[in-house]
């Protein structure tokens, strides 16, 4: 007999770019799914699915905690309306509202920490306010899977879960979507940043690196993929584009196919990041992987094996693992390509978060 299932999400994207098998299979199952998420035309995607959408409105960049405390009782809501037998949640505001919610209803509910974002950087009062919620919420629930090892340390170094945790590897990756391609040749080096134009995620290192590495091998591209909200970036990006330094190409929904071009993925990121499915999908490809050495990142790369870890925030640091790279010959480079795309088949295939998953829905 099918289980009822409560999905807590905070976008439309994060469920379809890296949930929407787990939610098939749930489906398949014939389990009865209901998703609490903001409106959204896209949400139809998962309605043709057969899931069940609650509208649930949410400031999802807002960092007023008074004013997100009234997802508690809107949670608290649907939970006594559908009954679940089981809660999945991602992300920070569903994971600690939500929590709040099914403790007091003594209901089942497991929390992905699909990162921190900036939060926990540097010590603040938000970082303080933050890990007093997650004390009050998460540390209660049935159940918490962590993405990285590093973020695991840090809630058990801070009080902030109890014997409640498990470890997923990240989102995983559909090595059916993200498939293995032949490295392009070398006659030009091509480099690719994916991700928001913004200083947490490392651009400002990304954009030194690509003008000394442009300067010294002018047969080298790199390329800035995503969106560019911030005024001041703009104003940065475009400089550089014009002195060669880089092209800037937006946000791309066919973002695979700008993989496939490139030689090697960059993820200069400050932290925050659980596991990056930019590498994850990079690696799956058969490219190489460039990233600072924060939680996840170096879950994902094998320093030296399938890319290189440099040192977070250090603009030359990653110009001189980028030399490295270059310095490698055509075979070298493809077989670290091929190293990567290895070990994510091996430890980071969905199927496995799949079966995560799955299992907690039976022994519901």
């Amino acid at each position: 007999m099918g289980k009822k299932i409560l999905i807590l999400a905070n976008h439309f994207i994060t469920i379809y770019a890296f949930r929407k098998e787990v939610i098939q299979c749930m489906v398949e199952e014939g389990n009865e799914v209901y998703i609490s998420t903001p409106a959204d035309e896209q949400n139809k995607y998962f309605e043709d699915m057969g899931c069940k959408i609650i509208e649930t409105p949410m400031d999802r960049r807002g960092t007023n905690p008074l004013k997100d405390m009234k997802l508690v009782s809107e949670y608290k809501k649907i939970m006594k309306q559908v009954h679940p037998d089981i809660i999945f949640s991602y992300t920070v505001k569903p994971n600690i509202y939500g929590t709040m919610a099914s403790n007091s209803l003594k209901l089942k509910q497991v929390c992905n920490i699909t990162g921190t974002g900036a939060t926990f950087l540097k010590e603040s009062v938000l970082s303080k306010i933050v890990r007093m919620l997650y004390k009050a919420s998460v540390k209660k629930c049935y159940k918490v899977f962590f993405q990285n090892t590093g973020d695991r340390q840090y809630f058990v170094d801070h009080g902030m879960v109890g014997k409640n945790i498990d470890r997923i590897p990240g989102s995983g990756v559909n090595l059916d979507q993200h498939t293995f391609t032949e490295m392009p040749s070398d006659d030009v080096v091509n480099f690719m940043f994916i991700g928001r134009v913004m200083g947490v995620k490392g651009v400002d290192q990304y954009l030194d690196c690509a003008k000394a590495i442009h300067e010294k091998y002018p047969n080298t591209c790199f390329y800035i993929a995503g969106w560019n909200e911030e005024e001041e970036y703009k104003k940065i990006v475009a400089e550089y584009e014009k002195a060669g330094a880089v092209k800037y190409i937006g946000f791309r929904k066919d973002i695979d196919s700008w993989i496939r071009k490139c030689h090697c993925t960059i993820l200069p990121s400050l932290g925050g990041e659980g596991v990056p499915n930019v590498l994850l999908e990079s690696a799956a490809t058969g490219r190489v992987c460039i990233a600072s050495r924060i939680n996840g990142s170096s879950d994902v790369i094998e320093d030296g094996v399938t890319g290189y870890l440099y040192e977070t925030g250090n603009s030359k640091s990653l110009i001189e693992k980028v030399e490295k790279f270059l310095t490698l010959n055509f075979e070298e480079k493809k077989a670290m390509g091929i190293a990567g795309h290895d070990k994510v088949e091996k430890e980071f295939n969905r199927e496995i978060v799949i079966k995560k998953y799955m299992d907690e829905v039976e022994t519901a």
